[in-house]
């Protein structure tokens, strides 16, 4: 895979569509079977870090970084992230900058992230606000480790 060239440590099985984006491969991590859509875009000059069989479908936008509009050198400053395991980030949903996505945490269509979303939780709006729990049955990997805890 040609991120794996550019510095990009992928996890067995990762699927990465041909349009989408990433800003800095060499700042990207993804454990096993981690699915990016077309369109969708990882902007991430600081270490973005996605767990298993986390999902970002097309058009989602990651946004690791902002600049200090408050500044006159109106400096960019940068984020690390993390999408946890079985998370999903739905089609044109936006991460904003420094934001994490918890294991399990649903990030609804077109909906925006400017605060961290807790694991399991079901996210939608602008800004995003839960609106329900996640089944955890539905991912029977993270249930069993959320029971053993």
């Amino acid at each position: 895979m040609l991120l794996r060239l550019f510095g990009a440590r992928l996890g067995p099985n990762c699927h990465f569509y041909p349009k989408c984006r990433v800003w800095a491969p060499w700042n990207l991590v993804c454990d096993d079977a981690v699915g990016v859509g077309d369109d969708a875009e990882l902007y991430n000059p600081s270490l973005l870090t996605i767990g298993s069989h986390a999902v970002i479908s097309q058009g989602a936008y990651l946004c690791g970084a902002t600049h200090l509009y408050n500044e006159s050198s109106f400096r960019l400053v940068s984020f690390p992230m993390r999408i946890g395991a079985y998370a999903w980030v739905c089609a044109r949903a936006t991460v904003g900058p420094g934001v994490n996505v918890g294991d399990g945490a649903v990030l609804a269509l077109g909906a925006i992230a400017a605060k961290d979303l807790e694991p399991f939780g079901v996210y939608a709006g602008v800004p995003a606000r839960r609106v329900k729990e996640r089944d955890r049955a539905a991912v029977p990997a993270l249930a069993e480790n959320s029971e053993a805890r």
